[in-house]
């Protein structure tokens, strides 16, 4: 293995932690420090922090983020499966069957829990 072909690599990483170094620096030497109560108040999803930071969540709060990670990582997945399609063949094809199957059991926990419907 030759450390020298990584060269370029380092070079890279060197350059953009220079780069965004130097520009949050600017922001803050340029940048107005103007903190006003409406900017320093908590903030927590659309309404104003209330209670104890403790409090128990409602479930459908952590079944919305399966959601969203679920069908993310489906669209992730298919859509290099399908541009390879014609070459990974039928092994290719039931994996993707039974990965589909698995998020379906998954979208259907969710739909049976409640995760769907909006108050």
């Amino acid at each position: 293995m030759n450390l020298a072909q990584y060269f370029p690599v380092l070079l890279f990483i060197i350059v953009a932690t220079l780069i965004g170094a130097a520009l949050l620096g600017a922001g803050r030497l340029l940048g107005r420090n103007v903190p006003d109560p409406e900017k320093l108040s908590p903030y927590e999803c659309g309404f104003e922090a209330f209670g104890d930071s403790r409090m128990k969540f409602d479930v459908r709060y952590y079944l919305v983020a399966i959601l969203f990670i679920m069908f993310d990582l489906e669209i992730a997945f298919l859509f290099p499966w399908a541009m390879a399609n014609g070459v990974v063949g039928m092994v290719g094809f039931w994996t993707v069957a039974i990965f589909l199957g698995v998020l379906t059991v998954g979208f259907i926990y969710e739909w049976r829990r409640g995760a769907l419907d909006w108050e």
